[in-house]
Parts: structure tokens; sequence; C-alpha cells
């Protein structure tokens, strides 16, 4: 996240009701039950990393829905928490936060306050020293004496635990974005200045730091000023160039090919829990839909937009099928644009057919599984709901050839750029590593969580 998406001078937030909030969301009102077993039971574990994990992540998703994208690091913990190295104190991770109903909503109440007053306090440290970029050689021991002052402040917050120097650098970049300096070149400036000097559980000494402060002051320039915002490319174009980079085919693939039974329902169990925490509704919606999508798989249809129209129907609850949309989308906080024009319908639907065997360029089933469902994301045929599609494909290409996984967590908690040649890498990557999970438990009969 950049500075402006935290900023509080950007985003208000009223603590008095900030406890009225959390509970009227959709996680709010059902938090997960804890297993009735001791501290350090395998099925607390177990429970922490699966069911618990899903509830957390869930009101990440509808406290960002609700306040903005602040609001995610309130799981941002001390040491070796949900999240490594952050200013937060009152929530460490599901099998130690999530207790009864009560203490643990009172407890995310607690921490993202918490994580408020830190965003507001680093705002408060960064304005005490009024910078300008274009006065850099005449400011240099100010920006010197705020970047030592803001590397103490983390050291203290964090206590300068597992991680804590990622946070660091986070501030930091926060810092010199905050009087003007271009996202990617602050990134950049305090990367170099660190140089991985900082280690996990060591605080800095005051050599150290001085140096750091020093280094960081010395390499900003005044022409690394942010530019101004220039028109949003067609992202749709960037990923059909991106698809059709030869490097997909070099892509491995993930073992051999032919039906995977699962042992457990990996796609329906993360419905359930996930998005039956932010709203039963929407659960229930998108199981209808993954039950049509197998039943379509298991009579070999052919994917396209019509099909997609059908599960739509089922996820978004309308009385028909969606159209297609009909003028340009945007996603990730306005960051991809897709545009739209007389050919788009047709041109996914080209891009659809290419995910049957052999359609298209030889891939792997997984490898054709992550470029459909990249196909429905950054088309984005829908005016709503485009990853709960993409989803649905992914599965659907998979089911066609009788896979199912044990779990999916991989394949909905990450965000994928269209401009990125890695991104269909990274998502087959993921199916793979949820395949060969699968295929383990499936030969040797354990249970999910055994050995």
């Amino acid at each position: 996240m950049g500075w402006d998406e935290v900023d509080p001078g950007r985003h208000p937030f009223d603590r008095s009701t900030a406890a009225q909030v959390v509970r009227s969301l959709g996680p709010g009102r059902r938090v997960t039950r804890r297993p009735d077993v001791p501290r350090g039971h395998p099925a607390l574990h177990e429970w922490s990393r699966g069911e618990g994990d899903l509830w957390a992540d869930a009101m990440s998703a509808e406290l960002s829905r609700h306040y903005g994208r602040w609001a995610l690091g309130w799981r941002w913990a001390h040491d070796e928490g949900d999240f490594d190295g952050g200013p937060v104190g009152h929530w460490c991770c599901p099998q130690h936060s999530i207790t009864t109903s009560e203490e643990t909503l009172d407890r995310v109440v607690a921490a993202l306050c918490e994580w408020r007053e830190w965003l507001e306090s680093l705002a408060g440290w960064f304005d005490a020293y009024p910078l300008h970029l274009a006065e850099i050689e005449d400011q240099r021991i100010l920006w010197e004496s705020a970047a030592r002052n803001l590397i103490w402040q983390v050291t203290d917050r964090t206590g300068c635990g597992s991680g804590w120097y990622g946070h660091c650098r986070q501030v930091l970049t926060w810092f010199l974005s905050r009087w003007g300096v271009g996202s990617d070149v602050a990134q950049r400036l305090v990367d170099e200045a660190i140089g991985g000097r900082f280690k996990s559980w060591t605080a800095p000494d005051i050599v150290l730091v001085d140096d750091i402060a020093e280094q960081l002051a010395l390499s900003v320039r005044p022409e690394d000023a942010a530019r101004p915002a220039e028109p949003l490319p067609d992202h749709l174009e960037r990923w059909l160039t991106v698809r059709a980079t030869a490097s997909l085919l070099k892509y491995p693939g993930g073992g051999p090919d032919g039906p995977v039974v699962p042992t457990r329902d990996g796609a329906a169990e993360d419905i359930r829990a996930f998005d039956g925490a932010i709203d039963r509704e929407r659960a229930e919606g998108l199981l209808a839909a993954l039950t049509l999508a197998r039943a379509d798989a298991r009579r070999g249809a052919a994917l396209d937009f019509e099909l997609l129209r059908g599960w739509q129907q089922c996820v978004l609850g309308t009385p028909q099928p969606p159209p297609f949309r009909s003028l340009p989308a945007f996603a990730k906080r306005g960051r991809e644009r897709y545009g739209v024009g007389p050919e788009t319908r047709a041109r996914l639907d080209a891009c659809l057919a290419e995910s049957a065997p052999g359609g298209g360029r030889p891939l792997p089933l997984t490898g054709r599984a992550a470029r459909a469902c990249l196909d429905v994301c950054f088309f984005h045929p829908f005016d709503d709901g485009n990853a709960r599609a993409a989803f649905l494909t992914l599965v659907f290409v998979l089911a066609r050839e009788g896979v199912a996984l044990n779990g999916v967590t991989l394949l909905r908690r990450y965000a994928f750029r269209a401009d990125s040649p890695r991104s269909v890498l990274e998502l087959a990557a993921a199916i793979d590593v949820h395949l060969a999970a699968t295929r383990r438990l499936a030969s040797t009969g354990a249970a999910p969580g055994q050995p």
C-alpha cells in the first residue's frame, strides 16, 4: 500500500463507532468457533490455519470495503503473528486471538484502533519536518533527522522482533512518498540505504541507524519527484499481449495428468468459511454456482461467456443472467482499466475455448486453468462479481478433466497483474501446490492435517 492509501488525512475514521461497525459486518455477526481442545493440540493448529485464517481474511476484506485499504493493517502483529514484524499488539493470529465471540471482536476493534493510531502518529512525525524536494540540497540535514527519528520510532513500536525491518522499509518509503518522491523510486532508495543490514530479533545500534539515515538523505534528488499521473492504458490489451508470449510454453505442469479425487471439497469448504463469514447469501449463491459449474463440467460443456452468465446469475442472485459489460471496467482500486468494444465478447470466447484439452497451444491442465481464470479476471465481463466468476472458471477447467482440490486458499487470496508475464505462471504454480497436496493425501488416505 502506498501512503496515499493509508494517509489518515484522506480517510476519516470514527473510533466511537468502530465497535458497532465491526459487529455489523458479516464476519462480526458470525465469529468462527474455536475448537474446545487444549492449547498446542494439533486440531487447534489445523483450525487456525484453515477456518480461523479464513474468518480473519473475511474480516479484513469487509473492513477494507467499509473503511478503505488502510484498515488492512489491523493484523500486522508483533513478531511471528499473522504478518511478521508489525506495530499491532492487540492481535496475534487466529490460534491465539480468536476465543469467545465478544472477546474476539473486542480484539479486532482494539487492533483496528491501534493501527489507526499508529498511522496518525506517523502522519504527525512526517509533518513535523516540512520538507520540499526542490530544496533538498538545503534540507538534507532535515531529511536525515526525519529518517533517523522514524527508524527509532519503528524499532520502539515493533520491538525489533521477527521481520520488523519490513515495516521499517514501509515507513521510510511512505515518508519519502509523503514529500513528493515517486513511489517506485522511494522503494528503491530505501532498499539501497538499508541494504539488508537490519536483522530479525536484533535492535540496530546508533552507528547503523545514523549511517542508513544519512545514506537515504544523500540519495534523494529533485528529479526523483513523482510524475503526474498518466491516463491508464488498456490493461486488457496488455494482458492479451502477455498471454501471447512464448514463456507460457515453458511451464512444466504439475505432474502426471489424470483424474484427482480429493479427500475433502476444498472449494466448497472455502466458500462456506470465507464467503459465509462475509455474507450468508453470498456464500449460498456461490455454492449454487459451484454446483452448476461442476454439472456443466461433467457433461463436457464448452466454456464461453454464455456458460459464465448462467453461473453468474446464481452468484449475484439476479432474475436474469447478467449481460456483458458495456463500459470500461476498473479494478485494483482503479490501478487497472479494461477496455471494451464490439469484439470484446467474441475475443473472450476465443480465449476461453483454448482451455479445452488440445485447445490452442499445448499447455498442461494447470496452465490452461490458470490462463482461463485470468482471462475472466482481465476481460472483466460483468459489472460485479468477476473474481468469483474467475474462480468458478478455474474450478470448471479442472473439473472437466476430473480434477478437484483439497484446498484453494492460494487461488483466492492473491491479486495478479494484467501486465505481468509471471501472473499466469505464479497462478499455475499455486494450483500445482494444492494439486500436489491433494494427490499426496489421496494416495495415503490421510485426513487433511495428518502426516
